[in-house]
């Protein structure tokens, strides 16, 4: 595969992002993005077979630091709860410089509803959230995080708030530290259900 068509893809697809962030999962069509890109649709065929195609190619661009963050936490050797805030940061440090990367969390609904596209969006939470579950239950194993609460509920309070924070950061125009809002979050947190708390 030569270079030019790897550069072509990866910019329908940064493309995509932009269009989905400015006029909803609605206005992305092909004739959108071929006139964007400056290419026929045709050409635009040439790269992707289907929009679906072009959508699954987002969900990757959108999960594709995901393995990286959590093997960073073991490389690093950190304690669960300072692994949790370091996936954290890392999370709203990549969104909060890439701005139209979080509309896509904001489609979860609408892409579920397709099977394929909702299979591979629920390949990327499950991984997460099973990555985020096993920091949790290494942090209640280590006396960190309270024993007596079920794992479960925890990582939906550190997801659901993520998400939230995502989501009014998104309606505000972006007009507070996204990164410094959810690391105080997660720490109020983590403080809260924490061993020394009970």
């Amino acid at each position: 595969m030569n270079i030019v068509f790897l550069h072509r893809k990866e910019s329908v697809v940064l493309t995509a992002i932009d269009i989905i962030n400015e006029l909803g999962i609605q206005g992305l069509s092909t004739k959108e993005l071929a006139k964007r890109q400056g290419i026929s649709e045709g050409t635009l065929f040439k790269h992707f077979r289907s929009k679906n195609e072009i959508i699954l190619s987002v969900l990757d661009h959108f999960a594709k630091y995901d393995k990286d963050i959590f093997e960073s936490c073991t490389k690093k050797n950190l304690k669960p709860s300072e692994a949790l805030l370091f996936v954290a940061d890392s999370c709203a440090s990549y969104y909060e410089n890439y701005p139209a990367i979080t509309a896509i969390p904001q489609l979860y609904e609408f892409l579920a509803h397709d099977d394929e596209l909702g299979q591979k969006l629920n390949q990327i939470l499950d991984f997460r959230a099973q990555s985020i579950k096993q920091i949790i239950e290494a942090a209640q194993a280590s006396g960190e995080l309270r024993q007596d609460v079920d794992s479960q509920i925890l990582l939906h309070i550190i997801i659901g708030s993520f998400r939230n924070i995502c989501f009014n950061w998104r309606m505000q125009q972006n007009n507070f530290s996204l990164r410094e809002r959810v690391v105080l979050t997660l720490r109020t947190v983590l403080q809260a259900f924490s061993s020394n708390h009970e």
